[in-house]
């Protein structure tokens, strides 16, 4: 469409262009700044970035975009410029809401945070840690209240909306006390079946050596090394661009199985990223839909494929040939299914993860209406564990309250997407079977493009040219039914 056609609309894109330019750059900022910036660099990249941050916000809060807005939804659009104005409105709104000195204040206070968290994680010092997200947690609060004022929603539920679009605390409540009334019986009844299994030793392997198996299992399921790349950091994240897909991992050189599927469930990411579309880049319609969604893909990849044993199968000559590992097609099928309670979430079998989503749920509900102390997050996090998996967390703070990045850097709302996005996986894959036959069939027969086609065309071609409800209405029939998860875990692990 000519500009002469739809001005404002026209005015609207450039001027989102422009921002997505800047997004760019604070992506490969925060990225460098979690693998390969000095610790000393901290204070000036925190500075740095908070101006970014300020800069972002003021041109999606400039003062002619309310009006170009209005008149480009007079204008005569396409279906899908409709969706990009859509969500150009949407960031516009989300923008507005917030003041640009609360976000350059949080964002330097998240920088101060995250950088501190890495060392005082490290050394179990929740002292350390207590001052630095006391002082954080003031400004995320201080941000849900006047998000929850501008948006007439609740400060939780204003928080939900960046990562969730029109999820509510009151629906999460709902589809979350569904799974507590069946997933308790089901991690007893699994760990039952699975009492008289073998357990087998996992061989160590350098670190080195993981980043080969791990490129190259990368390689296995489709991405592309011309726009992205893996290295190592303090929590496992896939960030940059879609253009430029920048992921991360750690590995445990005792145990190389944690540091795999920590690259599998961000290759997983990554291949979102890479698969949206390419007439889209740099709109808000060429986004990803949401966290949740986001999460779907990971968690497909890691849950749906990676751990199947059609695609272990596939890739053990690459684990006999880079790490020596002497476990057969069936140990490793063991291991990777082996359902065990344990401390920390990214390491967490596919059935007990949720235990960890909720008790995060929960806290993060409590610390957003002041109900919960930052000071009594600890207790509150060892009464929770003890309840949900039977572990007692009493001074462990590394491996309790203080193991995940997300609110060093002040991101509260994010949590439930893993859940969310675990059950959006489960109805996709139930939705493909529907026109593919099996999955782990198809993986087995060395059809994974199968897979990744029907991703590509139903989810990742999408970006936000749809909302949620309808792209899963188009791609499965129905909107979000957690039946499927439940399901699926039956299937798999009974």
């Amino acid at each position: 469409m000519s500009a002469d056609k739809a001005p404002n609309y026209q005015t609207l894109t450039k001027h989102f262009q422009s921002i997505s330019h800047f997004e760019h750059l604070s992506a490969l900022g925060d990225w460098d700044q979690a693998t390969m910036m000095p610790i000393g660099g901290g204070e000036a990249r925190g500075a740095a970035m908070a101006e970014l941050a300020k800069h972002i916000h003021s041109l999606k809060t400039a003062p002619m975009l309310a009006d170009t807005i209005a008149q480009a939804q007079q204008e005569s659009l396409t279906l899908e410029q409709n969706a990009n104005l859509r969500e150009i409105n949407y960031q516009y709104l989300q923008a507005n809401a917030v003041p640009g000195d609360l976000v350059e204040a949080k964002t330097k206070a998240a920088y101060h945070c995250e950088q501190a968290w890495r060392d005082q994680r490290k050394n179990n010092d929740w002292q350390g840690f207590k001052p630095n997200l006391e002082n954080l947690m003031s400004l995320v609060k201080e941000e849900a209240s006047i998000r929850a004022q501008a948006l007439r929603v609740s400060p939780y539920d204003a928080l939900l909306d960046k990562f969730e679009p029109g999820m509510t605390t009151a629906s999460i409540d709902n589809i979350f006390g569904q799974l507590k009334s069946w997933l308790p019986e089901l991690i007893q009844q699994v760990q039952h079946k699975q009492a008289s299994e073998p357990r087998f030793d996992i061989p160590s392997a350098s670190a080195a050596n993981q980043a080969l198996l791990g490129r190259e299992v990368m390689q296995v399921l489709g991405f592309d090394f011309n726009h992205g790349r893996l290295d190592i950091s303090s929590h496992p994240f896939c960030g940059g661009v879609a253009s430029d897909v920048r992921l991360t991992t750690r590995y445990d050189e005792a145990d190389f199985t944690s540091g795999l599927m920590g690259i599998i469930h961000e290759t997983g990411h990554a291949k979102y990223e890479q698969g949206l579309p390419l007439a889209w880049r740099g709109q808000p319609a060429g986004l990803a839909r949401s966290m949740a969604l986001h999460e779907s893909q990971s968690l497909f990849c890691e849950m749906q494929v990676g751990r199947g044993p059609g695609f272990l199968k596939l890739i053990q000559p690459h684990l006999k040939q880079l790490l020596a590992c002497p476990l057969s097609h069936e140990q490793l099928t063991n291991i990777y299914t082996r359902v065990t309670p344990g401390h920390i979430r990214v390491d967490a079998d596919e059935v007990t993860y949720p235990c960890h989503i909720l008790l995060r749920f929960e806290a993060e509900k409590a610390l957003v209406s002041g109900e919960l102390a930052v000071a009594d997050l600890p207790d509150f996090w060892s009464t929770q564990m003890q309840s949900l998996l039977g572990i007692n967390t009493d001074g462990d703070y590394k491996n309790g309250c203080m193991q995940d990045i997300h609110w060093a850097v002040g991101e509260l709302g994010y949590f439930p997407s893993y859940t969310l996005g675990a059950m959006y996986a489960a109805q996709f894959k139930y939705a493909m079977e529907n026109q593919i036959g099996s999955v782990e069939n198809a993986i087995a027969a060395g059809k994974l493009a199968d897979v990744m086609a029907w991703l590509q065309s139903n989810v990742w071609s999408k970006g936000s040219l749809l909302e949620i409800d309808d792209l899963m209405r188009q791609a499965t029939g129905e909107t979000l039914n957690p039946a499927h998860f439940k399901r699926h875990l039956e299937n798999h692990y009974l």
